[in-house]
């Protein structure tokens, strides 16, 4: 979690540098946009400037940027242009191409230096406010990123072909420096965006077509920023007041992987219809999320064992909020994972069922929890460790909002609500004493048992204890093949349908 949020907070800095041209001059503009680049530990080279008609013009820019984990990035822009427009407003004109270098730590996989130019024909930028409140507009008919040259580690250069294409791209975002913080407040649109990947490894043994593309592309982010020697320990830059609240979304993806190495050809088509991404942080709590909407996917390869695999899904799911900080009292969290309608090809379903005998209804995955708890030290803290015999936290409440698990004609589903005595870990032998009541309700389990042992799945003698079992834990429902159970933690014992089992 803490290496997802570096490099998001990475990328917010770098972008962020971007609107750095907005004041009502171009002389502040120009200088806004130095301190921001430093602030956000970029290195600006470039020849003397000069002033040409009300307007000043920068040539021979060179942004250089370099992470803590060694990649360096490096961009020249022939000229850079900042225009007095009259009414408190400064247009910006920025050469139609540049080049732009990346270089990477060997790591033994792909290129390590690319070599790449960006094309951004048509690109207006309009920026006002004052100089301690800045605001830009953006818009490009479309931005395209060519890799000209990618090299390895010897400095061989590989055989390889990239582009990037945006269309349609708006960007709007004001950006208020206050000492060591920034405050930003951003939004952006692309109609579309597409990328086209091909090459070949350095001994031809493997070469490979990849290509993606995304439309309707939207997202916000708002938040305060720190200078990057300040978000080295992500627990002091929260408490500093670092917090970031973003949200993206997107429609139509498309997919197409077409690859061949020495085990044979491999290839994979599909897309969803929409999906969106949600990250923010602040001293309090952090929440991550990210969501697809009715996708589909085929596969086929030398490897797989069957002509080819094909897999939908209605809808999933992944969300995550929780506590960050160190704490005393309770804090909320919350965690939801599901996959709704999941489907896969009967290729598959014939390798295990051949005579159909399990229902191919679609299968759905629901855990959905929220709760309270604490941390006992500050978990974003590069110095902590969560090895160690006393756990990092404590839970105290715990609500099942939905569990179920529905496939081949069987469902179980849960609801239910417990609380955790933290001071008493004898009762149940070192877990804190619940207190509270799980509904567990299950359809479909003998007919599901029935098939297994006719498939051979399963030995009867098995089968016969998965009964018993069911059988002490739950009771009849109200209708055929379906059972209940109500399992209660109180007094300190547990109990299955008022039957004490502890």
């Amino acid at each position: 979690m803490t290496r997802i949020l570096s490099c998001s907070t990475a990328l917010v800095l770098v972008f962020s540098t971007l609107p750095a041209f907005a004041d009502v001059t171009p002389e502040d503009v120009w200088g806004s946009w130095q301190a921001l680049a430093a602030s956000s530990g970029q290195t600006l080279t470039f020849d003397p400037v000069a002033s040409q008609g009300g307007a000043l013009v920068v040539t021979n820019l060179v942004t250089t940027y370099s992470d803590p984990e060694g990649s360096t990035f490096t961009a020249t822009i022939p000229q850079v242009e900042f225009k007095d427009n009259g009414d408190g407003t400064v247009t910006v004109a920025m050469s139609e191409s540049y080049p732009m270098t990346l270089t990477m730590p060997e790591d033994g996989e792909g290129p390590v230096a690319l070599a790449l130019t960006v094309m951004q024909p048509g690109l207006a930028i309009t920026v006002g406010g004052a100089p301690e409140a800045m605001n830009f507009d953006i818009k490009a008919p479309t931005v395209t990123v060519n890799l000209d040259e990618a090299k390895g580690a010897d400095g061989t250069p590989q055989e390889a072909k990239a582009n990037l294409v945006m269309t349609e791209l708006t960007a709007k975002y004001d950006a208020a420096p206050k000492g060591d913080q920034t405050e930003l407040d951003s939004s952006f649109a692309a109609k579309a965006i597409s990328l086209n990947i091909e090459g070949k490894d350095a001994d031809g043994a493997s070469e490979g077509k990849i290509s993606m593309s995304l439309t309707d592309l939207a997202g916000t982010a708002k938040g305060t920023l720190l200078k990057p020697e300040m978000m080295e320990n992500m627990a002091a830059a929260l408490q500093a007041g670092f917090n970031i609240d973003s949200s993206y979304s997107f429609g139509a993806m498309a997919v197409d992987f077409d690859v061949t190495d020495q085990a044979g050809p491999m290839k994979l088509v599909g897309g969803v219809a929409g999906g969106d991404f949600v990250l923010a942080i602040d001293k309090d709590k952090v929440t991550y999320g990210t969501a697809l909407n009715a996708g589909s996917f085929t596969a086929s390869g030398a490897e797989i064992p069957v002509p080819e695999v094909a897999i939908g899904f209605g809808e999933t799911a992944f969300n995550v909020m929780m506590p960050v900080s160190k704490s005393e009292t309770p804090q909320d969290f919350s965690f939801l994972t599901k996959l709704v309608d999941f489907t896969i090809s009967e290729d598959v379903w014939g390798m295990f069922d051949p005579a159909a005998t399990l229902a191919r209804d679609p299968a759905t995955f629901i855990f959905d929890v929220k709760g309270t708890g604490f941390w006992k030290a500050d978990i974003m803290d590069p110095a902590f460790q969560a090895e160690g015999a006393e756990p990092p936290g404590e839970l105290t409440s715990m609500d099942l909002t939905q569990v179920l698990v529905k496939a081949a004609g069987a469902e179980v589903s849960g609801t239910g609500a417990l609380t955790f005595d933290n001071t008493d870990l004898v009762t149940f032998q070192g877990v804190p004493k619940p207190t509270g009541s799980v509904t567990i309700d299950i359809k479909g389990a003998n007919a599901l048992i029935d098939n297994l042992i006719a498939m051979g799945l399963l030995p009867e003698d098995q089968a016969m204890g998965a009964r018993m079992m069911m059988g002490m834990f739950a009771r009849p429902g109200a209708g055929p093949d379906e059972l209940t159970s109500l399992i209660e933690f109180k007094d300190g014992g547990l109990f299955a349908n008022g039957q004490q089992l502890q």
